[in-house]
């Protein structure tokens, strides 16, 4: 009987594809395993077995598989699970999610890292005949020199020999490797070939858990009851309340049940400091997992999780629900209201945070959210049932929250009362922590020097050729950058339009505002924490670790520092610019500038008394400035929640943005009415659109959007179906085959 295997490609199309197994490989495939399968003429692809069976597809020629690549799973049965449920909520394909979840190592030939080391051959493994080599050596002093360090460190006639490097041993000894290979030639010594792996392993004593206070004990028994009740419990804290020591203590529990646990973090910044506490508790029982590890790295992390002994605790950021778990039995997502859960290019365009909570379902497992923030969709969940709710409104240590003062820029700016973008009060209140040997935190939501220069004479700004948005200022690099395709050019010395020579900058960046401390506080250090700082895993790390020992004065940083960063010496933290947060165009602006302002807020004051907050803003009428200042979530929460039930928003109704691209306007115009016609049809007052987002062109591709808003009570799953049918009917089409669509499922 024949055999054949359903597999997923690597590649952006639907469903799956079926290959037949040849006679040579019957048994030796298993679901989960790697194969390599022809495609097209001339290529071959790493495919993912889904499922093995004996059902001949009809209509078309079935090709075999060309080899097998693994004995056993490399992918588990629930993570496949999970693929489906993404795949089906989030409208993206198999092939995108295979992309994303599995480390590139995997998906073609991957080598361990190894190491050489040195032994003695067979014929010296005694010590009569070292003793009469060493004598024979005294006229080659290099190669007796190699010879002893050898036996120094290696100690290979006692009861506990030990291993050395070649590389160590030619340092040690202080020669050339050439000297090491006549040893080798005179069949001395011989090298052999160890695998040594890539993760780092901590030696250190492991300490007890600390024991919780009263506020979070209760949190802690509250949190535990709740999950006899409900698989999800929210955990609102607030600000510096010690959520932190709650998670370690429910994870000790779950790793004495013989649970292993998932820590979800928003932000790679946020992993050094964590770690560091997790790794005092856990020691080698945890492992980390992000983007800047590189590809080797996250395969023999994939690896151990599929060993023998993985690793009881993931700490990772978004990507880590895709490892593979034997005995899921918690989740943590701490920060939960954070859009980084949320990946956005390129697909598949998942919430990280919904599919850890459905990842933990398939195990049996609870999932916890934790934030001083919630997101107004998990608070609703909280209060109406669908989540447990456990509340943690004290600071630890009776820490009071940051006194808040709210700085009216207009009429400082009025009365001139500022120093370039800082208000006096700020100037003075950063003084005054310099002097006392204390800390500050300034936010400054955009990167660069200048969001825009224009000429002086003419008034011409310059925009990229690829995207339709001005190009951002970088002084250090004398360059003009697009933060959206990366378009890059020299900065201009003289204006192409007029010829005139002299620009002003509009606007301020991390960059300019780094220029501006630095000439009101000359002998400050100063450090700047956003994407064009923090590039690789250890210029996160350096920066953070410069501030928590005290080794900068300043640190200046876009959202990067407000999420859940703790530093001891913190007095004063500048909120630079809020109308940025305020004025952004989508109806979650305002959600987000409370969010990011408390939360940056909460880096101040969190050891040694209360720290102080100056939020500089034009709006200082804005409902939510007052609501920031009291740490007012349930007035926040209650007046958002009136506004979304009013114009149709989530928690009460589902959104759904629908993205279509291409590289002529007209065609673009064309397809985006016609889908715009089609979704009426069926969804009627529920479309809004099609309209220009407020970047419509990026890339070369110009952009038109349409916005669908459907009732909760409506089933989502049958709305992505009726959704997938018109991308299909409509972009098969010859005229639109070249049109880029896809849709964004619950946009954040």
């Amino acid at each position: 009987m024949s055999e054949f295997v359903d597999v997923i490609l690597p590649l952006p199309l639907p469903g799956t594809f079926t290959y037949s197994i040849p006679s040579d490989l019957k048994g030796r495939i298993l679901p989960g395993c790697r194969v390599t399968v022809p495609l097209g003429n001339k290529k071959s692809y790493t495919a993912l077995v889904t499922s093995v069976h004996d059902n001949e597809p009809n209509g078309y020629t079935i090709r075999p598989i060309n080899e097998v690549l693994d004995e056993t799973a490399i992918v588990l049965d629930r993570q496949i699970k999970l693929w489906d449920w993404i795949a089906k909520y989030y409208l993206c394909s198999l092939g995108d999610i295979y992309k994303a979840a599995i480390p590139q190592g995997l998906k073609g030939e991957f080598k361990p890292r190894t190491e050489q080391r040195v032994r003695l051959t067979a014929e010296y493994r005694n010590e009569k005949w070292i003793n009469l080599l060493i004598q024979s050596l005294n006229r080659a002093p290099r190669q007796k020199r190699v010879l002893m360090t050898y036996l120094q460190e290696a100690v290979p006639f006692s009861e506990n020999p030990r291993e050395i490097s070649k590389h160590r041993l030619i340092e040690l000894a202080q020669v050339q490797p050439a000297i090491y290979k006549q040893l080798q030639d005179r069949g001395v010594l011989e090298s052999y070939e160890v695998e040594i792996g890539r993760l780092v392993h901590n030696d250190e004593p492991c300490q007890p858990v600390n024991t919780l206070n009263p506020a979070q004990q209760k949190a802690f028994d509250e949190i535990k009851e709740s999950f006899t009740q409900k698989n999800v419990t929210l955990l609102h804290g607030v600000t510096s309340a010690g959520k932190t020591e709650v998670y370690i203590h429910l994870i000790s529990e779950a790793i004495k049940r013989g649970e292993q646990v998932l820590y979800m973090l928003p932000e790679i910044a946020l992993t050094k400091q964590i770690v560091e506490r997790l790794r005092r508790v856990f020691g080698n029982r945890i492992g980390l997992y992000h983007s800047k590890f590189t590809d080797a790295e996250r395969v023999e992390i994939w690896k151990k999780q599929l060993g023998d002994t993985p690793y009881d605790i993931i700490l990772g950021v978004r990507s880590s629900l895709f490892l593979p778990f034997k005995n899921l039995g918690l989740v943590v997502v701490d920060e939960e209201h954070e859009n980084s859960y949320k990946q956005q290019e390129p697909a598949p365009r998942y919430n990280a945070r919904n599919a850890a909570i459905v990842l933990a379902s398939l195990y049996g497992a609870k999932t916890l959210l934790g934030t001083a923030t919630p997101s107004i969709e998990s608070y609703y969940n909280a209060t109406t049932g669908k989540y447990a709710l456990v509340e943690l409104t004290t600071r630890h240590r009776a820490v009071q929250l940051p006194h808040i003062e709210v700085i009216d820029m207009q009429e400082h700016i009025r009365k001139k009362l500022t120093v370039g973008p800082f208000s006096d009060p700020l100037v003075e209140a950063m003084s005054d922590a310099l002097k006392k040997k204390r800390q500050i935190i300034l936010f400054q939501n955009r990167r660069g020097y200048s969001p825009q220069i224009e000429c002086r004479t003419c008034g011409w700004v310059p925009h990229c050729k690829h995207c339709d948005v001005s190009l951002t200022l970088h002084k250090n690099a004398n360059k003009l950058v697009c933060h959206y395709c990366g378009y890059t050019i020299p900065a201009p010395v003289h204006c192409p339009n007029c010829e005139g020579r002299s620009f002003t900058t509009l606007g301020y960046g991390t960059e300019k505002i780094e220029d501006e401390l630095q000439n009101l506080f000359p002998e400050a250090r100063i450090k700047r924490m956003d994407l064009d700082t923090t590039r690789t895993r250890t210029a996160y790390e350096k920066i953070i670790s410069n501030f928590q020992e005290g080794k900068a004065d300043i640190l200046i940083g876009t959202q990067m520092v407000s999420k859940g960063l703790d530093f001891d010496n913190v007095d004063v933290v500048g909120i630079v610019n809020a109308d940025t947060l305020l004025n952004y165009p989508d109806f979650r602006a305002t959600e987000r500038a409370f969010q990011l302002m408390s939360q940056v807020a909460g880096r101040a004051g969190r050891k040694n008394g209360q720290g102080k907050v100056l939020l500089q803003t034009k709006m200082t009428d804005a409902p939510v400035i007052p609501q920031i200042v009291s740490n007012d979530y349930v007035a926040f929460y209650n007046q958002q929640l009136q506004e979304r039930m009013l114009f149709h928003y989530p928690p009460f109704y589902r959104l759904v943005y629908i993205y279509m691209k291409h590289r002529d306007v007209r065609v673009i115009e064309e397809f985006s009415e016609l889908i715009g016609r089609r979704m009426r049809e069926i969804f009627d007052n529920r479309i809004l659109g099609p309209d220009l987002p407020p970047v419509a062109k990026i890339k070369q591709l110009y952009i038109r959007k349409i916005v669908l808003k459907v009732e909760n009570t409506l089933s989502q799953y049958k709305v992505n179906e009726v959704l997938k049918n018109i991308q299909q009917a409509y972009c098969e089409q010859p005229r639109y085959r070249s049109v880029i669509m896809y849709y964004d499922i619950d946009p954040v």
